[in-house]
């Protein structure tokens, strides 16, 4: 890594004081709005305000800030680089000397340190502020975890089924449940009970009302009897549906629960894939729109700070759409999630490539 200069100190300072300024201000509007939408509601349960502070705002304001990352950074090159242009500093860089390259390079090393505090929280810090949010609102706004439609059928593994016909969130407690086990003659062994219910502290199954059998050929041998504690490969998560599930995860996380989902054969695992990729993208769009705005806005143009931000919210506001339609298409439309998501950076990385090569040096 380069030294870095009296001028690259400078730039790194402007880039850095705009891009906090720009995201404090955003962020205190976001908490205004979302207060005066949420303070009745939160008076009508009589939520403390110091349960407010700390299990709702201290969490709500990581993920806005992760959110805006990538948009008010590049908002910030625009906007400071734009006054660099439009003071001649840009010129007098030139004339001393630095190529427009080089004049990248304290941009590099912002976008380096907040790519890395991006690629953090989005991985790491946010998905744990977001469980706590969403055990929050389970306690004071609305439910998060529910159970999922009634007749629920679950793939355990390529060989073994699970049905049950309803789970009851509150009670813990499931409701005509069958456990089926295949060969390549077809079931071979059946478990069956009136109700089934997780034992937390012995960590096992509590079937009440059971039904064992086993099939060989023709023939076949069962066992009855009013309760069995057993142990099965099936776990409360796969009863139920957890909002924004894959939001709470952590990246190794999610790792583990799509190699375990794509070991069983289950179809449901597409959000997981697409949220896995959207988060190593994170960084590299960061550093794509950067090089865009720092190219966009070092041209001197008699129009202003007013034109570089026009052509800036239109590249923003179009990068973004393209990045929810590819997520979109990515779960629903049957387009692998690493092609769909990785698409828009794709894109605008050539734009990027060719907005660095045309512009004036």
């Amino acid at each position: 890594m380069k030294p870095l200069k009296i001028l690259d100190r400078y730039i790194i300072r402007k880039f850095i004081a705009t891009f906090v300024v720009a995201l404090l201000l955003i962020i205190a509007i976001v908490i205004v709005v979302d207060l005066s939408e949420s303070i009745q509601g939160f008076l009508d349960r009589k939520v403390p305000v110091g349960r407010i502070i700390t299990g709702y705002y201290l969490n709500f304001i990581p993920y806005f800030v992760n959110l805006f990352i990538p948009l008010f950074t590049f908002i910030s090159v625009i906007f400071f680089t734009s006054k660099l242009s439009g003071n001649s500093e840009i010129i007098a860089m030139s004339n001393g000397g630095m190529s427009f390259y080089r004049m990248l390079y304290p941009y590099l090393v912002t976008i380096v340190l907040l790519g890395s505090v991006s690629f953090y929280m989005d991985n790491f810090l946010i998905p744990k502020t977001s469980r706590n949010m969403m055990i929050f609102k389970e306690q004071y706004v609305s439910r998060q975890v529910r159970s999922k439609d009634m007749d629920i059928h679950i793939r355990l593994s390529p060989s073994t089924y699970a049905y049950v016909h309803f789970w009851d969130v509150d009670n813990g407690m499931g409701y005509s449940f069958r456990y089926e086990h295949m060969n390549a003659k077809g079931v071979d062994y059946q478990l069956s009970a009136q109700t089934i219910h997780w034992d937390s502290v012995a960590q096992q199954w509590n079937l009440h009302q059971y039904c064992k059998r086993w099939f060989n050929g023709t023939e076949e041998r069962f066992e009855q009897g009013s309760r069995l504690d057993t142990v099965l490969p099936l776990k409360v998560s796969d009863l139920v549906y957890v909002k924004h599930g894959a939001e709470i995860m952590t990246t190794p996380q999610i790792r583990r629960y799509v190699q375990v989902e794509r070991a069983r054969g289950s179809d449901t695992i597409k959000a997981y894939e697409v949220e896995l990729q959207r988060r190593m993208t994170g960084p590299v769009s960061v550093l794509i729109l950067t090089i865009v705005g720092v190219c966009v806005s070092s041209r001197k143009t008699r129009e202003g700070i007013g034109l570089h931000l026009l052509v800036g919210l239109v590249i923003t506001f179009s990068f973004v759409l393209l990045q929810q339609m590819s997520q979109v298409f990515a779960v629903y439309g049957g387009v692998s999630p690493l092609l769909s998501v990785w698409i828009p950076d794709f894109i605008y990385g050539i734009l990027c490539v060719v907005l660095v090569f045309t512009t004036p040096k």
